[in-house]
């Protein structure tokens, strides 16, 4: 008697060692229900309180046809049994006449909490299963709390993450108030001022800089991993040690300086652009300068560049330019859905911008199936009456018609002439009847306005001062051929690889993003446009 109790004893204490080393395995629910299936001959599974299957063993290679299928359905109906009776474990009888021991993995939530799942053994053979289970029990029920903590973190950080994305996406698109509700309830709040990065970096070193980057800015920095860009990461930094405005003084320039400094030195793989300081607003214009910078970041010894030219489309905004962009856009705007759920105008001009801005990664951006944006391309391209699928002509057009449809009022237009003097007597005659207003301007009365050609000048400047003409020629070729590489490559005469790189070259002269997008090439076609060189 004393033999076999000695015998019982010192088998439980490997139980119970076996049972410490697996819960340290990873995952543990998994490997422990495989062992238990092992050591009773049974079955093992863990089945919640509406009878269905949590975890189960790995399957065998080849299992026979009642291995998981009837007894996992046994233990289903027993632990439904067992929680109508109230008790905490129970041996019941299972379908076949197999037994199935149960037992729960802790006490229910008298608060409305989630109840604990049972431990089932379908038709073990060890006689001894009940004191093996609540020692497994025990086990079982700490690394399933664990597992189950593990999985809802990862579903916090999964909707934190995409929460953050989505009021960078409304940033984007100018919905400053809607994003700032979405950081208030997040933190930190958005800067109301702030620089944008872009750091080009390996996927598995973005939480380590993202950490970095929150110290340096004391935890004000808004930093969001790019939903189109995998190996991308987007952060809004406020300026000035403290988060105050520092302006652009030399001091401001090293601290910006010191932050990419300090993050290519601790990776040197990362690659970094920096954008001039901007209002929440303007977070759009700040992450393609931050883009544009990247490009020269690229080639650059420092591995980091900020964005040192300021060519945006501000002198191209009159009264002329926003009627011819109205009207390009009406049909667009006037649109109306055959159905419900099918994008209104505001979701097919948010389209229109986002495949500008990322041509077929568009997709990602918005969140929708490839077939879902190539048929809104057909479709926003056949209500303007433009190939926006293929033609840079039609890209760029529709590019500057909604930076002009989208430009603040005011922008860049002169100021009406002061009202005169009203006569001190009504005049005799009868007023003159109203004139109709003016036609919309083309595209090219638009491009050939003095102030356009300026802009067309400062455009194009720092290609023609680059020194030898292959690098402007390569350029002019490649517009011509709807921004398609191979194309320009021929009508040159030079190969793939060379036309590649002299137009990395005509990036670090630019200082813009041509190769990748969002690229400078809708401005570049239109400053040839304007200047007669197409």
């Amino acid at each position: 008697m004393g033999a076999a109790s000695s015998e019982a004893r010192a088998d439980r204490a490997d139980d119970v060692l076996a049972l410490a080393r697996l819960a340290a395995a990873p995952e543990s629910v998994r490997a422990i229900l495989a062992w238990l299936t092992r050591r009773t001959g049974g079955l093992a599974t863990l089945i919640g309180p509406t009878g269905t299957a949590l975890a189960t063993p790995e399957p065998d290679p080849d299992p026979g046809p009642d291995t998981l299928v009837t007894p996992v359905s046994a233990a289903a109906s027993a632990a439904v049994e067992l929680r109508r009776r109230g008790a905490p474990s129970a041996v019941l009888g299972g379908e076949g006449g197999r037994a199935v021991h149960l037992v729960r993995l802790g006490h229910s939530d008298a608060a409305g909490g989630d109840e604990p799942p049972y431990l089932a053994v379908v038709g073990p053979d060890d006689p001894r299963c009940g004191v093996l289970l609540a020692d497994a029990a025990r086990t079982l029920a700490l690394c399933w709390r664990l597992e189950e903590a593990e999985r809802a973190r990862r579903r916090v950080e999964s909707a934190e993450a995409h929460s953050r994305e989505a009021a960078l996406h409304l940033l984007m698109v100018g919905s400053v108030p809607a994003a700032q509700r979405i950081a208030g309830a997040l933190g930190p709040a958005l800067p109301a001022l702030a620089r944008v990065y872009v750091i080009e970096c390996p996927v598995r070193r973005r939480r380590e800089i993202a950490a970095r980057i929150d110290r340096v800015a004391r935890g004000r920095a808004w930093i969001v991993p790019c939903p189109v860009r995998s190996n991308h990461l987007i952060a809004l930094v406020p300026p000035g040690r403290n988060g105050e405005g520092a302006g652009e003084g030399e001091e401001e320039r090293e601290r910006v300086d010191g932050l990419a400094r300090l993050i290519v030195q601790r990776v040197p793989e990362c690659r970094i652009g920096t954008s001039a300081e901007h209002p929440l607003r303007d977070t759009a214009a700040g992450y393609e300068q931050a883009i544009h910078a990247l490009a020269v970041a690229r080639g650059a010894p420092l591995r980091y560049a900020g964005f040192g030219r300021h060519t945006d489309t501000t002198a191209l905004v009159s009264p002329e330019g926003r009627l011819w962009a109205r009207e390009l856009l009406g049909p667009c705007l006037r649109y109306v859905p055959p159905r419900r759920a099918d994008p209104g105008p505001q979701e097919l001009l948010g389209t229109l911008g986002s495949w500008l801005s990322f041509g077929g990664a568009a997709n990602r951006h918005l969140k929708i199936h490839r077939n879902t944006l190539a048929a809104r391309i057909r479709l926003i391209g056949d209500l303007l009456g433009l190939d926006i699928g293929r033609s840079l002509a039609g890209q760029s057009t529709a590019w500057l018609a909604l930076r002009l449809h989208s430009a603040p009022p005011g922008t860049a237009e002169t100021p009406a002439e002061p009202p005169t003097e009203p006569p001190t007597e009504p005049p005799a005659a009868p007023a003159t009847p109203t004139a109709p207003a003016p036609a919309p301007a083309s595209l090219d009365a638009l491009l050939s306005s003095p102030a356009a050609e300026l802009w067309a000048r400062a455009q194009l400047g720092p290609l023609d001062e680059a020194g030898p003409t292959a690098v402007p020629e390569t350029v002019r070729a490649w517009l011509r051929a709807d921004a398609r590489l191979p194309a320009a490559a021929t009508a040159l005469g030079i190969s793939l690889p060379g036309a590649r790189k002299r137009l990395a070259r005509a990036e670090e002269v630019l200082g813009r993003s041509l190769l990748r997008a969002p690229s400078a090439k809708y401005e570049l076609w239109l400053a040839l446009r304007a200047s007669g060189s197409l």
